[in-house]
């Protein structure tokens, strides 16, 4: 059978809880003593009766354990400060930064025509100064664009007509090379095949002894 936890309260025959806190007391600074001994730490321990009365054990020196204390407590509360600092500092920085968001998508609606019915006269205004800067940039940009392009087909265009004056001088000379070597073959001696220039080629009518006279010169 598992017994139940017995709930702590205070005695409240006093008899009996002056004698439970003698007997506590003792052994509560026996033990400290026996912890200080055979683990080698430092220990203090300081009680008060309920008269008022200052019971106390110290392994070195009860003030000398309160001061490092202090120093330790001291040391890690200016440890936890920047930490503490630093994240209100975070905190503070992301309130911003959602208030700079929310500023931002009600400009872009705006921007979209969007939201404008709780928009007062000069709000208006400074939406439409906005909104006539920006498509002058964006137009600006539109025709620089263009120029680029029209000069990068320029440029395309004389490299085009240079190549081709190129190959058309290569195809006019090969041409006039072959008419003149056609030329030149034409115009070679053969006597073979050219007739004498003691050929007669002339139409004549008459006999043969006549004829024979013509070409025999007279002294």
């Amino acid at each position: 059978m598992v017994r139940g936890k017995t709930q702590m309260k205070r005695i409240e025959n006093s008899t009996s809880r002056q004698v439970t806190f003698s007997k506590r007391r003792t052994g509560l600074m026996k033990k400290a003593f026996e912890l200080s001994v055979l683990c080698d730490v430092e220990v203090a321990l300081i009680i008060f009766s309920p008269r008022g009365k200052l019971y106390e054990f110290s392994s070195s020196s009860v003030q000398a354990t309160i001061e490092r204390y202090k120093r330790h407590t001291k040391g890690s509360q200016t440890n936890n400060k920047p930490a503490e600092q630093n994240l209100q500092h975070l905190k503070h920085e992301a309130v911003c930064m959602m208030e700079k968001i929310e500023f931002l998508e009600v400009s872009k609606r705006r921007y979209l025509g969007e939201g404008l019915e709780s928009c007062s006269m000069d709000e208006l205004q400074q939406i439409e100064r906005q909104l006539e800067r920006s498509v002058s940039k964006i137009r600006a940009r539109k025709n620089q664009v263009f120029e680029d392009h029209i000069q990068k087909l320029k440029e395309k265009e004389m490299a085009l007509a240079a190549e081709n004056a190129q190959l058309r001088g290569k195809c006019f000379t090969i041409p006039v090379l072959a008419s003149k070597e056609h030329n030149e073959k034409e115009n070679l001696p053969n006597r073979e095949s050219s007739p004498s220039s003691e050929v007669e080629t002339e139409l004549y009518i008459g006999l043969p002894e006549t004829r024979m006279r013509r070409f025999i010169p007279q002294s």
